[in-house]
């Protein structure tokens, strides 16, 4: 049992692979009978066995490293799943004698995940690791597709525990209590679609109104040390309580509840040195906002970003959450942080005080080795680290907020702000909560309300029960706030938005994660700006975006000017968690009279075709269906918003095919030529002319296609409307993953500039199918009007398994091969 805090100060680390000031917790803990003292830095170079650089403290020697009979559960829903560091330890015995080298606090946990630790080649940014998560969840609008899949195997249940979410089907029209009823009425098909299914194969089913599937993650779910794989790009939230949680397509979730090993391209490691303390106006959002600017939105890619260092106890473990779950935005295939007390004090406050306890006596493989050697080291110091503003049309455009203002004038962006909007999957902690509330309570003594529209929306209905229960709610609604449903809401563009006119020209800003072009409202013109809650509230009452709080003074009901105060709050609620409304659904004991059906004339939901195989052929004389110039988002590719409710239904969701992509030949966007009838139309028209001639088609596109969501429809959909392959600078994790496992060939130029060298009315070839290996490069064979031949190399990431995919239509087609 934990018994303090108190903080023992220790000796400086100087080390050729870090060297910073940490301070390492003295706390007594209870091992069996034996009370003990024990070192539990945050600091990968500060640990218990390197003893002798500190300051002497008791220590220890490790009563059992034996955890194969402390059984104990994953979760408080999930009795009979137990959390399996056994399998850690045996794994790292092996990789450890394997490698002979200090490992990384992420390389601990995915080594320690490994399918076959023995034979496995394990070589950063090289090798493809088989894996086997401990966990999978599903949110609502790409869990349809998932199970739909799922379904097509044939399995009787799944493998691993799995859980769905119901938070992307409500949309933000009025408040929460009317958007939650509108949504469950016009969602009853898929709702019950998903609940069926859950309780068929033994998935635990969250109904809608019970909050984002992150937030629910992180309180009943995530534990230190943990695997989990979820079908939602901000799965790494979980990172905030020390888990590898990594966003995934649908069919790689299939995978893993199917009992077949998770592949992942060896991650490389990029460590955040965190020096200082957190105060004041500084949150844990701006540490992301800065490591964005520093990063951008592809500098993460392919790497696993690892936070160490003596600032890390200054961050909450819904902070760290909070950074974790923005690391999506610069690519990182996650984030995480080594388990602390933060963590510990967030366990036992969601009633998990026995995974705080085996946490403790497993923390040695919680935390990085001493001397761990990461790719790429970023030094960030908290004490001077200011409050920043991200965008607009970009999460890693980082302004500082002293030069905001500047930034403002200087681009012409709009100072008016229409709206301020907090919470989401990011932001929505009750800390958030607490500090954004302890500014309105400001505002209010002195006869302010907010001059912008102002929304909150609460990560989950124990967030919004318990801060409805302490006040902060009715403190905000005072203020002028709206409160929406515990869903993801205008964060993901489910918000009919009123204000403005489509087209025009306005500023909001968000406590989100994503702020894409169109992202929130549908509207290109809107500037959409992503900042911690704190900042977003301070600015929703000036309702102006040239406003600083830390230095500018509003003018309250009286006349005279007044300046905020520090936001203040506390991390964890004092009177504990209210859980409001029991909003889980378990699946039942008996399972074998639930049954599943999808109508064939739902609109809404579609059983699946198998896609075909390759023909065996290289691929001759196809057409640029779309030559794509700038930032390819998964939004450009499948429009979230108004088309979320064809998720489940593969033909109908087609229609949004890269309607969002602007075409390299006109500037314009959903415009291209067919070049059969030589007419332009819309993308998706265009596609099923060309689909209806049996023609396949080549998209090609510029950096880091593919980044955004985890949705894998917008591979899924290309693939239904007969393309074949993707050609671009470089591709976004996730979306690549994606592409192959729907049998397309996701390819890169090895010469970024050869993008140049095509024109949108080429005919293309694809030649070395026939001879088709890893690493071996294809060749793009361009036919031009004129006449002429051009080829162009192109590189690909198939590893043997993957071709095997491209080669039966479809990772699920090889599922099925191999079944039969």
């Amino acid at each position: 049992m934990l018994a303090s805090n108190a903080f023992a100060r220790a000796a400086k680390v100087n080390t050729t692979t870090c060297g910073w000031e940490t301070r390492v917790q003295r706390r007594v803990l209870r091992a069996g009978a034996v009370f003990i003292d024990r070192f539990q830095p945050s600091s990968p170079c500060a640990f218990a066995p390197a003893a002798s650089r500190f300051t002497p403290v008791r220590t220890y020697a490790q009563v059992s490293s034996n955890w194969v009979n402390q059984k104990v559960a994953m979760s408080n829903l999930e009795k009979d799943k137990y959390i399996n560091y056994q399998r850690i330890e045996d794994n790292l015995a092996v990789v450890r004698r394997r490698l002979n080298r200090p490992l990384t606090l992420s390389e601990k946990i995915v080594y320690g995940h490994l399918d076959n630790a023995e034979n496995q080649d394990i070589v950063r940014g090289q090798s493809y690791l088989r894996l086997r998560p401990d966990r999978v969840a599903c949110q609502d609008a790409t869990a349809q597709m998932a199970l739909l899949q799922f379904i097509s195997a044939g399995l009787p249940s799944v493998a691993v525990p799995t859980t769905v979410h119901c938070d992307h089907l409500i949309e933000a029209q009025i408040g929460g209590v009317k958007d939650l009823a509108r949504a469950i009425d016009i969602n009853k098909e898929v709702y019950d679609f998903l609940a069926s299914a859950c309780a068929k194969y033994n998935i635990g089913f969250w109904k809608p109104g019970s909050g984002i599937i992150h937030q629910i993650i992180l309180e009943n779910y995530a534990f230190p040390g943990g695997l989990m794989i979820g079908t939602d790009s901000h799965t790494p939230n979980a990172g905030g309580l020390g888990m590898v949680a990594i966003g995934v397509g649908g069919a790689d979730a299939v995978d893993v509840m199917a009992d077949i090993p998770w592949e992942l391209k060896c991650p490389k490691v990029i460590g955040v040195n965190l020096r200082g303390k957190l105060s004041g106006w500084t949150s844990p959002k701006d540490v992301i906002l800065k490591v964005a600017g520093i990063l951008t939105v592809k500098g993460g890619t392919g790497a696993i970003v690892e936070y160490f260092g003596p600032g890390v106890d200054s961050i909450s473990c819904t902070g760290m959450g909070t950074i974790c779950n923005m690391g999506a935005e610069i690519g990182a295939t996650t984030s995480l942080f080594p388990f602390n007390y933060r963590m510990a004090d967030y366990l036992k406050a969601t009633k998990r005080g026995d995974i705080a306890s085996l946490a403790e006596s497993f923390s040695h493989n919680l935390r990085a080795d001493e001397n761990a050697h990461y790719d790429q080291i970023i030094e960030i110091d908290l004490n001077t680290l200011e409050p920043h503003i991200n965008g607009p049309f970009t999460p890693d455009l980082a302004t500082p907020l002293s030069k905001f203002k500047d930034a403002v004038v200087t681009n012409g962006w709009p100072a008016d702000l229409k709206v301020g909007l907090i919470g989401s999957c990011t932001n929505s902690s009750y800390e958030d909560m607490a500090r954004s509330a302890s500014l309105a309570k400001q505002a209010a003594e002195h006869g302010i309300k907010a001059k912008s529209q102002f929304t909150i929306t609460p990560g989950s209905e124990q967030i919004r029960a318990t801060i409805e229960r302490d006040g902060q709610m009715d403190i905000l609604t005072k203020a002028g706030g709206v409160v929406l449903a515990n869903a993801c809401g205008p964060c993901i563009g489910q918000w009919d938005r009123k204000d403005v006119n489509k087209g025009e020209k306005n500023s909001i800003i968000t406590s989100y994660n994503r702020n894409f072009t169109g992202r929130n409202d549908a509207n290109p013109a809107t500037h959409a700006f992503v900042a911690s809650p704190e900042i977003v509230t301070a600015m929703t009452f000036a309702g102006d975006l040239t406003f600083n709080p830390i230095t500018d003074t509003l003018i309250g009901a009286d006349g005279k000017p007044f300046r905020f105060n520090d936001p203040n709050g506390n991390e964890l609620p004092p009177r504990g968690y209210d859980p409001g409304v029991d909003t889980y659904r378990a699946p039942p004991a008996d399972r074998s009279q639930v049954s599943v059906s999808v109508s064939p004339s739902s609109n809404r939901l579609q059983l699946l075709e198998p896609f075909k195989p390759w023909n065996g052929k290289d691929i001759t004389d196809i057409p640029v269906l779309i030559k794509v110039k700038g930032k390819c988002t998964t939004d450009h590719i499948s429009m979230a918003g108004p088309w979320l409710k064809y998720r489940g239904h593969l033909d109908n969701i087609s229609n949004n095919m890269l309607i969002g992509a602007v075409n390299s030949e006109n500037g314009a966007v959903n415009s291209i030529k067919n070049l059969f009838t030589g007419e332009y139309g819309a993308v998706p028209d265009v596609a099923r002319n060309y689909k209806a001639k049996d023609v396949q088609w080549v998209v090609v596109g510029d950096e880091n296609y593919g980044e955004g969501s985890s949705r894998e429809h917008a591979a899924l959909e290309v693939r239904h409307l007969n393309g074949v392959a993707v050609v671009v600078k470089s591709f976004a994790r996730i979306h690549e993953t994606n592409l192959k496992k729907q049998g397309m060939l996701p390819l890169t130029f090895a010469n970024p500039a050869d993008y140049d060298r095509i024109d949108p009315t080429d005919r293309v070839d694809i030649v070395g199918l026939t001879e088709f290996n890893p690493e071996k490069p294809l060749t793009l064979r361009l036919h031009k009007q004129d006449g002429k031949t051009v080829d162009i190399s192109v590189n690909h990431t198939f590893n043997q398994g993957q071709i095997e995919w491209f080669k039966a239509g479809s990772a699920l087609n090889k599922m099925a091969q191999s079944a039969n």
